[in-house]
């Protein structure tokens, strides 16, 4: 770089370009607890990183230490134990979809996942960066809420258990000192009597914001409701529950006329604002909306039962999770911690399209810029760079990412694939189509985008034919539906769907 030729200058330069100053990447609880003791109060900690990089990003946060806990074993575990879930703070949403005992024991959590991002986002956004987030506007929240869940946060000096109520201080303010982490998530599950489900409504179907969400959940005893539990998202400065709303149907049968009664009074619970997203008047409106259309589904028996609700899929119409033959789990991490730090010269060491890299000098950068500027591989696009048009999707570990919204340290110890490196994968014997594979050096997706005309500008080309090959791999013959599912997360500002759609659609069925 001219101008910046001396060490001193070009280690000045990557501080001053950086959203981080150090990056640790530790192996346990403990480690990760005294680090965190040691550089209060700022240390940071790092999962999924959809929100956080985001925010260092925009300069709304400032984090000179992150401490990345992606890789900590025992972190990420979903356990029943009688009727209580127990999850793991590092559960990503696409783990609590496919997960049986959430589906069946708690649905409208299930269902809040899902409504979550796109693909490459909850296969990296986790349950607990959800939680600590703490936007009223976030999808977990409700139906944890209305469960009853419990967090469990643990220190150096010991751990705490709070309720949701005394968890949640405000807008992104919870009750969590600098020194502790969320270790755990406690949900009571939902018995064979109880029935749940949770509603949201936002401006596109895929990677938008709750104007306003819903979760209600209701317990029947000989068709009488006995408890009702109703908690609304982005229309206070947390999420808040409809006491009155839940009071009106509690002794009664579910009729139409509780269901109106209990829709106007859940309106009147939520204190929404103007924002440039929706007005508080038409936030109010859509409350009455969704709360009505939660307790008819609850009456019509469309919504989730406890002990025998049925999953969100079936195996008929899978779920696209964009990872592939993996189980959604990234590998953890053994020995000792691993530190970067954007000055020093520690190496991240990887595996890019099957070579082995060494990469100095990128412990400042997103993975998507290492990519770019350290690897020369600029088939891998950056449109937003806050994760909302999935032009920047790669593999990481054979799960679909977004590389503007993973640190360069985090590859430290994994396998990348990139557009470059996609064809290579296929055996010219095993193509899906036959033959000697998709072409000279193609992918048969690649192949089948050029057959198909699915390429305009092109700039978003390479994160939908990842995207699409890793669905491929998936579900070697999708639906319709399941591949705009498996692309919600990518957006053409071309408007070229419906020719990315016939070309995987025409890989799908060679």
């Amino acid at each position: 770089m001219e101008g910046w030729s001396s060490p001193g200058l070009l280690s000045l330069w990557r501080s001053a370009v950086a959203f981080w100053q150090t990056y640790y990447t530790p192996t346990s609880v403990e480690e990760t607890l005294r680090l965190l003791a040691e550089h209060r109060p700022e240390a940071c900690l790092i999962a999924g990183g959809t929100d956080l990089l985001v925010e260092l990003r925009q300069g709304v946060r400032r984090a000179p230490v992150l401490i990345d806990v992606s890789r900590v074993p025992g972190l990420d575990g979903i356990g029943l134990e009688e009727d209580t879930l127990r999850l793991g703070p590092l559960v990503t949403h696409n783990r609590l979809v496919a997960s049986q005992p959430v589906a069946e024991r708690a649905f409208p959590l299930a269902q809040a996942a899902w409504s979550v991002g796109g693909p490459a986002i909850r296969n990296r956004g986790t349950l607990g960066g959800n939680l600590i987030t703490a936007s009223p506007a976030n999808d977990t929240i409700p139906p944890l809420w209305a469960l009853g869940a419990t967090v469990v946060l643990q220190s150096v000096r010991g751990r705490r258990i709070l309720a949701f109520p005394e968890f949640y201080q405000g807008v992104r303010r919870v009750d969590m000192a600098p020194d502790e982490m969320l270790v755990e998530v406690r949900v009571p599950v939902m018995a064979s009597n109880e029935q749940g489900v949770f509603l949201k409504l936002g401006l596109r179907r895929a990677l938008a914001i709750s104007l306003v969400n819903a979760a209600v959940v209701l317990r029947f005893e000989d068709g009488v409701i006995t408890r009702a539990r109703i908690a609304l998202g982005s229309v206070a400065p947390t999420v808040v529950r409809a006491p009155e709303a839940e009071g009106v149907l509690v002794a009664g049968p579910l009729t139409e006329e509780q269901v109106e009664r209990a829709a106007d009074l859940a309106a009147e619970a939520a204190v929404p604002i103007d924002d440039i997203r929706a007005g508080a008047d038409y936030r109010r409106r859509m409350v009455r909306v969704l709360v009505r259309r939660a307790l008819r589904m609850i009456a019509s028996g469309g919504a989730g039962k406890g002990a025998i609700g049925s999953r969100p899929y079936t195996r008929s119409h899978q779920r696209p999770y964009l990872w592939g033959r993996t189980d959604g789990r990234f590998p953890r991490l053994a020995g000792k911690t691993v530190r970067h730090t954007v000055e020093g010269d520690e190496p991240i060491e990887c595996n890019v399209n099957g070579k082995n890299r060494v990469v100095r000098g990128a412990n400042g950068k997103t993975l998507l810029r290492m990519l770019r500027e350290d690897l020369g591989l600029t088939g891998t696009k950056e449109g937003c760079g806050e994760g909302e048009c999935g032009a920047c999707t790669v593999w990481m570990d054979g799960i679909a990412v977004l590389s503007c919204l993973v640190p360069a340290p985090r590859a430290h110890g994994v396998r990348i694939v990139t557009i470059e490196g996609l064809a290579d994968l296929i055996p010219r014997q095993a193509s899906p189509r036959g033959g000697e594979g998709g072409g000279e050096g193609l992918h048969p997706l690649q192949q089948a985008f050029i057959e198909e005309g699915a390429v305009q500008c092109g700039y978003c080309i390479p994160g939908f034919i990842m995207a699409g090959a890793k669905l491929l791999e998936e579900i070697p013959h999708p639906t319709r539906e399941q591949i705009l599912q498996g692309i919600a997360g990518n957006l053409c500002r071309c408007t070229g769907y419906y020719k990315i759609v016939r070309a995987i659609e025409r890989t799908g069925s060679g």
